[in-house]
């Protein structure tokens, strides 16, 4: 039911949803690019991150899924647990992958030598699935950008009750979500042969 007290409360989180959902992207890009290193810190590369993240964002694709079922099956206890949950893995996923990316020198899809860079010979040599791996991961990140004010109002709609709005919103929410999860895995299993 959407009492005034409820479309109040939902003025109120709108400010924090324009605020984190332009302030975590831009948090999460300018952290990728400063490495500790550069402002003197002596870190070991965090080279065991990225196969925890992605069977995080694998778990969190099975959760989402579980949570569809529960609601369409009645039952919303279940699903607001189960949801709760794949926010909270996707809040520990960007955690790690900060701190992996802040650690960890880039790696680059092809570089078959390991040597830190994909030249020409590479590139011909991977072919035309350098495409494939560039277009799931371009997807992959603008789709992650995008998915996080619709999480958060699909959130803040079932936490005021406004929920015909609720249903609506995750109608979006969901697939979105679920392929930035899937696609977090894909674009981890494409590269990580190149890892050292």
């Amino acid at each position: 039911m959407n009492t005034p007290e409820n479309i109040e409360n939902e003025k109120k989180y709108n400010k924090w949803i324009v605020i984190l959902s332009i302030v975590i992207p831009l948090a999460v890009a300018a952290l990728i690019f400063f490495k500790l290193k550069d402002f003197g810190f002596d870190v070991e590369p965090l080279t065991f991150l990225p196969s925890i993240y992605a069977t995080i964002n694998g778990i969190t694709a099975i959760v989402l899924i579980l949570a569809v079922l529960a609601i369409k099956k009645g039952n919303r206890k279940l699903h607001e647990g189960l949801m709760k949950f794949a926010i909270s893995l996707s809040v520990l996923f960007l955690l790690m992958y900060i701190v992996y990316h802040m650690t960890t020198d880039m790696i680059y899809f092809g570089d078959i030598n390991h040597d830190g860079e994909r030249d020409l010979s590479e590139a011909k040599e991977i072919g035309a699935l350098l495409y494939v791996y560039y277009f799931i991961l371009t997807t992959h990140i603008l789709l992650s950008i995008a998915v996080i004010p619709f999480v958060l109002i699909t959130y803040v709609k079932a936490i005021t009750n406004n929920i015909e709005r609720h249903k609506k919103i995750a109608r979006i929410t969901f697939p979105l979500w679920l392929y930035v999860a899937v696609t977090g895995v894909i674009v981890y299993l494409m590269i990580s042969p190149y890892y050292v």
